[in-house]
């Protein structure tokens, strides 16, 4: 997933191009690259394989003055990552450059066309084709940029978001997206603009930002109105200003070492700040509008589709149990990325809940217009206003989770169970199958939830040490029953993410259907073994494990005596219901993840060949 950063304005363009590429690193890259264009329309080109603080090494031996600039940090696709793919792109006369997120899928055939007409490449990017594409448009139609970007548009097949200027225009910048995240932040009387994968590059110059929809262009002048268009019929668009939430110390590390640690200790706040003015547990009410506009819907729904992409996938897993469990309504838990490309049975009394942290995961976006031409009512669970998701869908509810930038997810996880399971709760009520005093239990334990997680996290040394014993291990193996065979997914899922670890998750009873084969005095095994739920089973399980001298981290509930004579390490947890376990025992999954990672060198927040939204397949 890569990120563009641009500046248009009255200001040096260059300090705000580099801190807004910072801001974007935790999407994941490769290269990065930077262009900037001086008082005397000099353009001085600087990219390079490898970090941010890399390119500022180069650029900053050299010139990099000037008011208009553009950033880009490459995730390869098309040719390998060195200095001759980085973006951004030039045309072949010099005067078009280019930043690109996305995929050109018919790129090969432009660009046998292209080379037929004379023009030559020095890279292996579909990018470079398209910015040739666009200048060979321009000069067969005699027009601006901006039709010619539309009309070139027009004859390419992928996914992207751009950002072209030509340098002998140092007012202009054109923006069009189709699949991937672009927004434009506005200066006060547009004196100056700004273009980037999303707000936080520019979140203390303005809080007035310009999200575009699919198919949309936008011309971007100074001293006028963004004038925006339908790329595919021309047609005019209402330019939508919306006011940013985001403030700049939200995006800070505020004394934490990585992001990752900082975000998994904010989620007793994150937790409360999801279900605030939600979850009236003192009234035994939950009030949430996009669920009570749509009640008959859910209220009437045959069953419920959840489609969701990696940590999104597992938080859907925990609902499944939720709705059936707490709401009797038959649930089905679909990887996006393979439901886009079945040919699903969708019926109009369907619900489709489509859940994203970032809200622009290109797989569960497909998904989502799938099930909408079908008929399927589709509700949206993510966490950034104004992301693609949010708009795309139905309806929705935000988690409020404030910025994730840790590639692995981590608050985005327990905010998600938290939404769906206020959904889960209230239907089960309205439908009858929770009666109002267990109703109101829930509430009231449900709102005791921050506390028990702020709680948890007390327990961070320990969690360490039990790290430091493990951290050289080549495998390991996560073990749940019921609502905590998510959490053991999301557990693994964790671990090999950041630490680059081997892990699987599985069902405790799935153990004895191959994964026991693999126990030995060398297998590490994190069992979540709370008292409520299976716990009997889950003790047996433990027990095989132990009498083939495997390892036991065991995840258990305050007081337990009988794992606690078993297992090589306990870690305790605070009493709940088996429904909110989930938002418990995944606390010290995140921290031990997190400890191994560290003491193995990893990059926490930037794992390797990860990026922290999926937006083009």
């Amino acid at each position: 997933m890569c990120g563009i950063t641009s500046y248009l304005g009255y200001r040096d363009a260059y300090p705000i191009v580099i801190n807004g590429l910072q801001r974007l690193e935790y999407r994941g890259y490769d290269s990065a690259g930077i262009v900037l264009v001086d008082d005397e329309y000099n353009v001085n080109l600087y990219k390079t394989k490898g970090k941010v603080s890399d390119l500022k090494e180069i650029a900053e031996k050299n010139n990099t003055s000037g008011c208009m600039g553009l950033g880009h940090t490459r995730w390869a696709t098309h040719g390998i990552p060195n200095n001759e793919n980085s973006h951004p792109h030039t045309s072949n006369s010099g005067n078009l450059v280019i930043v690109h997120n996305g995929i050109i899928e018919n790129y090969d055939t432009i660009k046998k066309e292209l080379l037929t007409r004379g023009y030559t490449f020095k890279s292996e990017t579909d990018t470079e084709v398209l910015v040739n594409l666009i200048e060979e448009v321009k000069k067969q139609n005699n027009c601006k940029l901006g039709k010619a970007v539309q009309i070139a548009l027009t004859n390419v097949v992928g996914a992207y978001a751009i950002a072209i200027f030509d340098v002998t225009k140092k007012d202009e910048i054109i923006v069009a997206r189709l699949g991937s995240p672009i927004a434009i932040g506005i200066g006060e009387d547009n004196k100056e603009f700004f273009v980037a994968s999303d707000a936080s590059p520019f979140i203390e110059y303005t809080k007035d930002a310009v999200y575009l929809d699919d198919e949309e262009l936008a011309i971007i002048k100074l001293g006028r109105d963004i004038r925006i268009r339908k790329i595919n019929d021309d047609s005019v668009v209402e330019t939508n200003v919306q006011e940013l939430k985001l403030n700049l110390e939200q995006i800070e590390k505020g004394g934490y070492e990585h992001f990752m640690l900082k975000e998994i200790h904010e989620q007793p706040k994150a937790i409360l700040d999801t279900y605030r003015g939600r979850l009236l547990a003192d009234k035994g009410i939950i009030k949430m509008g996009s669920v009570d506009n749509n009640i008959a819907k859910f209220l009437n729904a045959n069953r419920i589709i959840i489609v969701a992409c990696g940590t999104s996938w597992h938080a859907g897993l925990v609902a499944e149990y939720l709705f059936e469990d707490l709401a009797r309504i038959p649930v089905e838990v679909e990887y996006a990325s393979e439901f886009r490309y079945r040919n699903p049975v969708i019926n109009k009394n369907d619900i489709v809940i489509a859940i994203s942290q970032s809200g622009e995961t290109a797989d569960t976006l497909a998904a989502i217009k799938l099930a909408k031409s079908k008929g399927a009512f589709v509700f949206g669970v993510c966490n950034v206003v104004g992301s693609s998701i949010a708009r795309e869908t139905h309806s929705g509810a935000y988690t409020h989770a404030g910025p994730e930038i840790g590639v692995a997810s981590t608050k985005a996880f327990t905010t998600q169970i938290t939404i769906l399971t206020l959904i889960a709760l209230k239907l089960g009520n309205l439908k009858g199958e929770l009666s109002n005093s267990v109703f109101h239990h829930y509430l009231q334990e449900l709102n005791l939830i921050p506390a028990k997680v702020e709680n948890l996290l007390k327990i961070n040394s320990e969690i360490e040490n039990i790290a430091a014993i493990y951290k050289d291990a080549p495998n390991c193996l996560y073990l749940g029953r019921g609502y905590n065979f998510p959490v053991a997914l999301e557990g693994a899922l964790k671990l090999k993410e950041i630490s680059y670890i081997h892990a699987e998750g599985y069902p405790a009873a799935e153990m004895k259907h191959g994964p026991i084969a693999l126990i030995d005095e060398f297998m590490p095994v994190v069992v979540i073994a709370t008292k409520k739920g299976h716990y009997d089973k889950v003790v047996s399980n433990i027990q095989e494990i132990k009498s083939r001298n495997g390892k036991i981290i065991a995840i258990v509930t305050k007081g337990d005596i009988t794992v606690k004579e078993i297992a090589d390490h306990i870690i305790e947890i605070p009493e709940t219901e088996e429904a909110f376990s989930p938002l418990l025992t995944t606390i010290p999954l995140q921290l031990l993840s997190y400890h191994i990672a560290v003491m193995r060198g990893c990059n926490v927040d930037q794992p390797r060949n990860l990026a922290k939204s999926v937006t083009v397949e």
